[in-house]
């Protein structure tokens, strides 16, 4: 899809308005189920989280639908690791909640003011989507031009604290989308490509950070240390621009052999080596003798960013994307991992707008080319077993999972 930042910039700056007023929420009991068929519900249900490791379902009525706003029924939502944190120790004090930020669904009822999404794309009843960020009036993201601007600046649905509209995360039988969001009509992907589509961004932010050192190329030997969705998303990612000699790192043998069918070339399961020299020289074995010149640190491990120099030649460069949170400090040597190397880093937090319309590109040639990108979601749970589905999270079963309206699983 060709994207005209200009004209991105342009819409999303049109649609720039205030999020409405946060008031405390009410916490009714739920009753039926959403439909299957097209009728729209006067209230919907949510898995409102209200404490530690638990979710409720509860039930709201959906609020009328201004000039700026499109309600839209959810079909499907990733439970991602920024999920499991909140669920397990809510770290950024957002209880009660209703998370997701992974999620996508079909448009039931809009504004007369939403014509396009926010790259010009035409908008309709009955169009999947997905959304972004929610610009705020702060001059640290309007100042700025909207298309380099981090996701982080700005606020996120699924990660909003409850308020009087309560339909603020994907979680929920309907989203309430408002002015001030972007959104992105995804028609032309299939649920399970939209429901990846906001991990996918991570990945496909990362990999142009990392094109930034100049180090990153064709013919790179690149080192990707773990497995898990985002790792191996980073291994599609690489493949479909055409790095062909890739390392994979991994504990677990399942998720190495899914990184070859993602396009490793070799695999090091780092639990058959003791001590980081015999890790380092298992690596470069993989690599024919050779160090990597690039890395990825996909874990959020600390033992494992500092583990992972060792793996990079002189010169090379890293890429740490792994740490979406405060997983603790990494023990490093400044002389021996960065000085003498002249290793580059960069770091990689979320995505920008741009990220997010490429990422549309790039899970169509990953499907094109043959990487089994939708083969990730190995889980599948319905809204009333939101529990299960985060205790299925954080137990590292399967690979991703996620919830999907119950008459679509």
């Amino acid at each position: 899809m060709a994207v005209n930042e200009n004209e991105i910039a342009a819409l999303v700056q049109q649609v720039l308005k205030e999020m409405t007023g946060q008031a405390p929420a009410q916490t009714p009991k739920a009753s039926a189920p959403a439909p299957s068929g097209g009728a729209i519900l006067k209230t919907s249900r949510v898995a409102m989280m209200t404490e530690l490791k638990h979710f409720e379902i509860q039930e709201y009525p959906i609020p009328e639908v201004g000039d700026d706003d499109i309600l839209v029924r959810v079909e499907g939502c990733g439970v991602c690791g920024t999920d499991a944190h909140e669920y397990k120790n809510d770290p950024f004090s957002l209880i009660p909640v209703v998370l997701g930020h992974e999620g996508t669904g079909e448009i039931v009822k809009m504004g007369k003011n939403v014509k396009v999404d926010s790259a010009g794309k035409p908008l309709k009843l009955g169009d999947k989507v997905v959304t972004c960020m929610i610009f705020k009036d702060d001059p640290d993201i309007t100042m700025f031009d909207l298309n380099k601007q981090n996701v982080g600046g700005a606020d996120v649905y699924g990660l909003l604290p409850d308020d009087d509209v309560h339909l603020n995360g994907w979680y929920s039988d309907y989203i309430f989308i408002r002015g001030g969001s972007t959104v992105f009509n995804v028609s032309d992907l299939d649920l399970d490509s939209r429901i990846l589509i906001e991990p996918c961004a991570v990945l496909v932010h990362a990999v142009e950070r990392a094109k930034t050192t100049n180090i990153l190329r064709f013919n790179s030997r690149v080192v990707v240390q773990g497995c898990g969705p985002i790792g191996l998303i980073c291994i599609a990612v690489l493949r479909t621009m055409g790095v062909e000699n890739i390392v994979a790192v991994d504990g677990n043998e399942q998720r190495l052999a899914f990184a070859k069918r993602m396009g490793a070339n070799e695999t090091v399961n780092f639990m058959n080596y003791k001590g980081i020299d015999a890790l380092a020289g298992a690596v470069q074995d993989a690599f024919g003798g050779y160090l990597a010149d690039f890395a990825f640190q996909c874990t959020g491990s600390p033992v494992a960013h500092s583990n992972i120099y060792h793996f990079i030649r002189n010169g090379g460069g890293l890429c740490e994307l792994g740490f979406f949170i405060n997983g603790g400090d990494a023990t490093i040597n400044p002389h021996f991992d960065l000085c003498s190397k002249e290793i580059t880093l960069v770091g990689s937090w979320v995505y920008t707008l741009r990220d997010y319309a490429t990422t549309f590109d790039f899970l169509k040639r990953a499907i094109a080319i043959g990487l089994p990108i939708k083969e990730l979601i190995t889980h599948r749970f319905a809204l009333e077993d939101m529990n299960e589905a985060l205790e299925t999270n954080l137990a590292q079963k399967g690979l991703k999972i996620a919830y999907v309206r119950k008459d679509l699983i």
